[in-house]
């Protein structure tokens, strides 16, 4: 078998498709595709299976990513021995994150991280659907959840509290609002369906069940946009809420609605050392704001 072979098959099960497959191996797609073709007939099995949402791997292609997998965290490893244990870490690693976590939270660290570490090669990977954010493209993925899988691997990184917010133009145009007992007499800036994971769904179904202004939103930076801009009130994370010099909290933050914050990691990617150093600049850095994250002061 040709090991060439293992670094397309690699790249197909990584990048989905033909044109990233390209990109991470920076050749053509219609050059993929032939190596594609030709390793399976050479072979006489089936790596992938095609459809119009790209390649799924099937189980002997699984099997061979796998232990590509396997060889190119060897390699990386005896790179580090060649070199020096000491040896500044050299390579991609992908992040993944909603868009408003990278705007408020993972931003500035991830600019300190680029200066710490100029030869890793950093690519962001931005998702407002969470579930989606899961996929085999990202060496790392920050995102809420309170139950993860237990095949996942990861650190806890703080408790996300949430909490009532809205414009200081809309409190005075609202000046008796009461958005504890009557807070049908609001406008409410609200997640659409695809946030389902939001802890805070409970809160809505008891609080805001009458309220019938609303606008509804498919992102956190939408919902915060809206809000500083005085068009209603928004239940927004803490870390969110607070960074907006236009957006006053209204509410203590909404007791039993928070939501665990990890930082995880792609079981295939992490023995990389990269991916490690990565990693734990990132959880050291997260911690450090965990007081920006976890808010539990009354107003």
């Amino acid at each position: 078998m040709d090991w060439d072979y293992l670094r397309y098959i690699r790249a197909l099960a990584i990048g989905g498709t033909l044109a990233k497959a390209g990109e991470l191996l920076g050749v053509h797609q219609t050059t993929v595709l032939r190596r594609l073709d030709q390793m399976e007939e050479s072979l006489g099995v089936q790596f992938f299976e095609r459809n119009r949402d790209g390649l799924q791997l099937t189980p002997v292609g699984e099997m061979a990513f796998r232990e590509a997998q396997r060889l190119a965290t060897d390699v990386e490893n005896l790179e580090r021995k060649l070199v020096g244990d000491d040896a500044a870490p050299v390579g991609k690693v992908r992040v993944a994150a909603e868009d408003a976590m990278l705007n408020e939270l993972l931003g500035p660290i991830l600019a300190e991280l680029v200066h710490a570490y100029p030869d890793i090669e950093l690519e962001v990977l931005t998702d407002n659907d969470v579930a989606n954010l899961s996929h085999r493209e990202a060496d790392l993925t920050l995102r809420p959840e309170n139950k993860p899988q237990a095949t996942l691997e990861g650190e806890r990184i703080a408790a996300v509290d949430s909490a009532v917010y809205g414009a200081a133009r809309y409190c005075r145009r609202h000046r008796n609002m009461d958005i504890e007992n009557h807070p049908e007499d609001c406008t409410w800036i609200l997640p659409d369906e695809s946030f389902s994971h939001l802890a805070t769904g409970r809160w809505y179904r008891k609080h805001l069940k009458n309220v019938s202004s609303v606008i509804r939103c498919n992102s956190l930076q939408s919902m915060a946009t809206l809000a500083r801009s005085g068009a209603g009130l928004a239940v927004l994370p803490c870390y969110l809420g607070e960074a907006a010099r236009e957006l006053r909290r209204l509410s203590d933050p909404l007791e039993g609605e928070s939501v665990d914050l990890w930082l995880h990691v792609n079981q295939d990617t992490q023995q990389m050392a990269r991916v490690r150093i990565v990693m734990e600049f990132l959880v050291d850095r997260l911690k450090a704001l965990e007081s920006a994250i976890e808010i539990s002061a009354s107003l």
